[in-house]
Parts: C-alpha cells; structure tokens; sequence
C-alpha cells in the first residue's frame, strides 16, 4: 500500500538543470536503499542513480556521473536528484523505487512503481 510519488520533472534546454523529487505516501522508506531510474521512448527503464539508507554510499550510471547527484531526507521520506548540465538523452521519465543493498541498479520488489515524472531536454 506504499505509494511512490514522482515530480519535478519538466522541459528544459540542454545545459540546464531539474530537481526531482521522490516522496512515499502512507510510511517510510524503511531501511531501503532507494534509486532513481529513467525510461526512454522505445527503450527498457535503465537505473540512474542509487543511494543507502543513511546515504553514505551513492552510485551512479557512468553517464550520468559528475551532473547528477542523488540525496534523501529520510525525515521527509524523501528522496531527490539534482539534474546539471542536462542533455537531450536525458530525456526520459523518471522513476524512483526501493533497491537492493547489494546492487542498487536492482529493485527490491517492495514497492510497486510510482508514475513516474517526464523530463524532457530540447537541444
């Protein structure tokens, strides 16, 4: 009955910057690594970034490594990633879910995906 709540997606030119933002209705994340991954038009959803429980430990997709950057606020069962120096594949809609410790590009299977939010970069 958790619900994932995705927003703060947009249209933006490229070399610009979005905020998402990752909220679970209803209870905490609990002890979850959580992750944010993307999904193309035409493509399979592809894992972004990835960050632990307390947050010491984050991962990136190698593409996405130095613009991107994930944060939460367990306080707020929030959790969020800062796009920079966006690009047009970028373009996607993004999601977010719980993870496995072990390796944060796969889901734990203890949410259901949210809705996803669309981020769209023009060039």
């Amino acid at each position: 009955q958790v619900q994932l709540v995705e927003s703060g997606g947009g249209l933006v030119q490229a070399g610009g910057s979005l905020r998402l933002s990752c909220a679970a209705s209803g209870r905490t994340f609990s002890s979850s690594a959580m992750a944010w991954f993307r999904q193309a038009p035409g493509k399979e959803r592809e894992f972004v970034a990835g960050i632990s429980w307390y947050g010491t430990s984050t991962y990136y997709l190698d593409s996405v490594k130095g613009r991107f950057t994930i944060s939460r606020d367990n306080a707020r069962n929030t959790v969020y990633l800062q796009m920079n120096s966006l690009k047009p594949e970028d373009t996607a809609v993004y999601y977010c879910n719980a993870v496995k410790g072990r390796d944060y590009t796969k889901v734990s299977d203890d949410y259901s995906w949210g809705q996803g939010t669309q981020v769209t970069v023009s060039s």
